[in-house]
């Protein structure tokens, strides 16, 4: 048993001017975090009683998969250039020198930690598989750390784990054994969440999923459909578009201009010539970066995009079609030197397209799947003041790929049974990825397979951000009042609130109950009773009981923080009562 009175809980009635989301307004009210500076919080009393809990559940459903490592914080830079990702990181890394000037950094991933293990210990598939894991501090120089709390922070705790097999098969295994691993902790922490499909990103690998909490504080948006299982991150999302009717070719059929003067965007040529921009393609002029294959050396190269008029471009499945290299916009002279015509009105005919991606020297061109066996499509002629009709990608030009290119917008069509989808903004509170081959063989791991064959291992990566699941917790379980947490990740299950009429009543319930096993806090401050129950309602205890007037009754009354239902309990079944709600027998 833990008295009120003699713990620092600094409880505020009003939240700090800068906090815009729930998490954050209530995290510091209730006297959970304070921070110290931009991105940076201290973890008082309360807060680090939950995060305790919440990594005591993590490491139990862990350590049913892997072992438990802790790493060092600061990392050498040798290893992050041999992963080639001490320049790609940017500022995002902090960098710092030792005494001797030696280049260091604060990790904030153990991919070439982990890896640079494994090359050193291990030598024969006799040693794998391997899965090992920490939950440690890591650290991310954010650029502008939001308004949001805990949610985007520059020191912040992370479960991180990596898996290392022999050969893919041995990867799926150990990708399944994490994803099942995730689904117990977030179902013991009491989480309302969403598996859903995600993009690999910067990580690279072939498969990922993130964990999902649906909350308007959420920096990410998810596709899900409510009749079937289908849920994806915004940025692989797919969808089942409506039969689009194709316009009648005019005159003899081929590709005929059109005088469209002023007319630039697609609403503006669309309305000029009473189509819809369905009917339209637009034009996205981009330059990628990449090794010239005779000098080694880097070099622009253009790449454009046609979509549906009405689709907007995905920036994550553009990275993906273009295998991760980083695009820009191309400047006027470069679109003049391509197209020979001002933007505005640029289109696919008369350029030497690439037949593949591996045509080094000619330009890309990338056309959605929403305009694959589509006819008669308006585009710019490559000339001011001019569109052409009647064009038919792969009849009138050849693209040098299809991808799926656009972003799903709510109310298409599942892509899975046709239903309607939804997209909410989310907060992930957990992602994994099949890595493949990237860290093991940048920082040289080798091991013996099963014939005496020395091959790379290959590896998973899995992380759980540990605040982000009391933020998220929160997020979903609030009002005006505060807030209420699941009972296992909650500082306490049970405030014990009293009167100073029935002291000795309250504490020996409250002993009773503590004997018993439960967390809980006696409110014993020299406080007006409405003080003590805003107090209550606000620091996220999921259960209380006040011990009060009915006393002479010989009950108590116990509230229910989450739906305010108000049970009456005699002072003797007290203890029985929390065992059937909190303990009920397996």
């Amino acid at each position: 048993m833990h008295r009120w009175s003699e713990l620092f809980i600094p409880t505020l009635r009003e939240a700090p001017a800068d906090a815009e989301v729930a998490s954050h307004k209530f995290l510091v009210r209730a006297g959970y975090i304070r921070q110290l500076a931009a991105g940076i919080y201290s973890y008082l009393f309360l807060g680090q009683r939950s995060f305790t809990k919440i990594i005591g559940i993590v490491r139990q459903e862990m350590d049913k998969v892997g072992q438990e490592f802790y790493l060092p914080a600061l990392h050498p830079r040798e290893l992050w250039e041999a992963s080639g990702r001490w320049s790609v990181m940017g500022d995002n890394l902090f960098r710092l020198k030792d005494r001797k000037g030696t280049d260091l950094c604060l990790g904030f991933t153990e991919e070439e930690i982990m890896a640079e293990i494994a090359r050193k210990e291990l030598r024969s598939y006799k040693q794998l598989p391997q899965i090992w894991y920490q939950i440690a501090p890591k650290f991310r120089d954010e650029p502008r750390p939001p308004k949001s709390g805990l949610l985007r922070v520059r020191q912040f705790l992370m479960k991180d784990s990596y898996s290392f097999d022999i050969d893919p098969a041995g990867l799926d295994v150990s990708y399944l054994k994490h994803y099942d691993a995730y689904c117990r902790i977030f179902d013991r922490c009491g989480l309302t969440y969403v598996v859903v499909e995600a993009h690999s990103g910067a990580m690279g690998g072939t498969e990922s999923h993130e964990f999902m909490v649906r909350t308007p504080a959420g920096e990410d948006l998810i596709v899900s459909c409510e009749k079937c299982n289908y849920a994806a991150n915004l940025e692989k999302a797919s969808s089942r578009l409506k039969p689009v009717e194709d316009l009648a070719a005019a005159g003899d059929g081929k590709p005929v201009e059109v005088h469209t003067p002023g007319q630039k965007t697609i609403e503006d040529v669309a309305r000029y010539l009473g189509v819809s921009p369905k009917n339209k393609i637009k034009t996205l002029a981009l330059i990628v970066n990449e090794n010239d294959p005779k000098t080694g050396k880097a070099k622009p190269r253009p790449v454009v995009v046609l979509m549906r008029g009405d689709h907007q471009l995905n920036d994550a499945k553009l990275s993906t079609a273009v295998a991760g290299k980083e695009t820009r916009p191309m400047q006027e002279d470069e679109i003049r030197n391509l197209f020979r015509s001002p933007a505005g009105f640029l289109g696919p005919i008369g350029i030497d397209w690439a037949k593949d991606l591996q045509d080094f020297g000619r330009p890309i061109l990338l056309v959605d799947e929403a305009l694959r066996n589509r006819k008669n499509l308006i585009a710019g002629a490559n000339k001011e003041d001019y569109h052409l009709k009647n064009l038919t990608p792969g009849h009138d030009f050849q693209p040098t790929a299809y991808a799926d290119l656009r972003s799903v917008t709510a109310g298409e069509s599942c892509p899975k049974c046709g239903a309607p989808l939804r997209i909410d903004p989310a907060v992930e509170i957990g992602h994994i990825f099949k890595l493949g081959y990237k860290y093991s063989a940048a920082m040289g791991a080798r091991v013996l397979d099963r014939n005496g064959k020395e091959v790379t291992p290959i590896m998973g990566s899995y992380g759980i951000g540990i605040e982000r699941i009391l933020t998220a917790a929160i997020e979903q379980s609030n009002d005006e009042n505060g807030f209420w947490l699941p009972p296992q990740i909650a500082p306490f299950e049970i405030a014990n609130v009293r009167d100073d009429l029935v002291r000795t009543t309250a504490e020996d319930i409250a002993r009773r109950l503590s004997s018993a096993g439960f967390d809980v806090l006696l409110d014993d401050r020299d406080e007006r009773p409405g003080v003590k129950f805003k107090d209550a309602d606000l620091v996220g205890i999921p259960f209380r009981v006040t011990v009060g007037k009915k006393v002479t009754e010989g009950t108590v009354e116990i509230v229910q923080r989450s739906t305010r239902e108000i049970h009456d309990a005699s002072i003797g079944a007290v203890t029985d009562y929390f065992q059937s709600l909190l303990r009920p027998a397996r």
